[in-house]
């Protein structure tokens, strides 16, 4: 049979409220309005071998052991719920960075459910599919059907599609990686304590850039401040960005990734090649996200 192939792409928040912590399973509440780049990995499945992983690409080491790997933990997840799945090898093309606030190991489970699912005829929105996404990970369900939408809770609440216009951005990670653990202990919130700040905006559907925009200027992300103390990088690439002339420059999730949105395609392509120039070291990435 021919491969069967999805791309999962990053994930970016473009802003990300802590609103609290739960009392019955200690689990922060977030909204955040989520987008996807196009910048990828590439996942591909081979149902005429076992079920399996390989890995490849310039990200793969850094990944950690394939055993472990979010793509099995979902396939085995969904195995498990729904009889004689049918499955097979998959083999994972590695390009996002790992423990970067972008979703990538997330995204990654979902194109895995994305292409079972396919396989075996069943919707992406089947129950077994929804709840195996919740299973693996809080930003899976999100990722299953990866376009801008606002998410809420511990990423259990999705809402509808918002149908956003491509965003010219530019992605970077200054090469450092940061675990979600240690940003959220540095934000200190106990059980049951709630986080000050203002509500998030209001995004209607369709919503046109320019209001947009706007929304994503009163909007912030609460997780930022700790992350600069845990990985102090951080700050100089947000710093680099906004020398770019952009709209606006953003952490993504726990970081270390940061966004900045531009006018444009071209400004986003210049703005690239002059980041790479200064900070070879990093990974640098003009996209769209949608």
């Amino acid at each position: 049979m021919t491969l069967l192939a999805d791309r999962a792409p990053a994930k970016v928040n473009l802003t990300l409220h802590v609103l609290g912590r739960r009392v019955g399973d200690g689990y922060h509440v977030l909204e955040s309005l989520v987008a996807f780049a196009g910048t990828a990995d590439r996942l591909t499945l081979d149902p005429a071998a076992p079920l399996g992983l390989t890995v490849s690409g310039p990200t793969a080491g850094p990944a950690g052991p394939t055993d472990d790997n979010l793509v099995l933990r979902a396939a085995r997840g969904l195995a498990a719920r729904v009889p004689g799945l049918r499955a097979g090898a998959f083999h994972l093309v590695k390009r996002l960075p790992v423990a970067a606030g972008i979703g990538g190991g997330s995204s990654d489970a979902a194109a895995a459910l994305r292409l079972l699912a396919r396989l075996n005829g069943l919707p992406h929105d089947h129950e077994a599919v929804v709840a195996v996404a919740r299973e693996t990970g809080a930003d899976v369900p999100v990722c299953l059907d990866p376009r801008a939408r606002m998410m809420r809770g511990a990423g259990e609440e999705i809402d509808p599609a918002l149908g956003l216009a491509p965003l010219p951005a530019v992605l970077i990670n200054p090469g450092v990686p940061v675990p979600t653990a240690p940003v959220f202990k540095a934000l200190g919130l106990a059980v049951g304590q709630d986080l000050a700040g203002a509500a998030h905006p209001a995004i209607p559907q369709g919503v046109a850039t320019g209001s947009l925009l706007q929304a994503l200027a009163g909007a912030r992300n609460d997780l930022e401040a700790p992350a600069l103390t845990v990985a102090p990088v951080i700050g100089d690439a947000l710093a680099a960005l906004r020398g770019q002339s952009c709209r606006l420059a953003r952490m993504s999730g726990s970081g270390a990734t940061v966004f900045a949105l531009f006018a444009d395609r071209r400004a986003a392509v210049q703005a690239a090649a002059a980041l790479r120039a200064a900070h070879p070291g990093w990974w640098v990435a003009p996209t769209f996200l949608r």
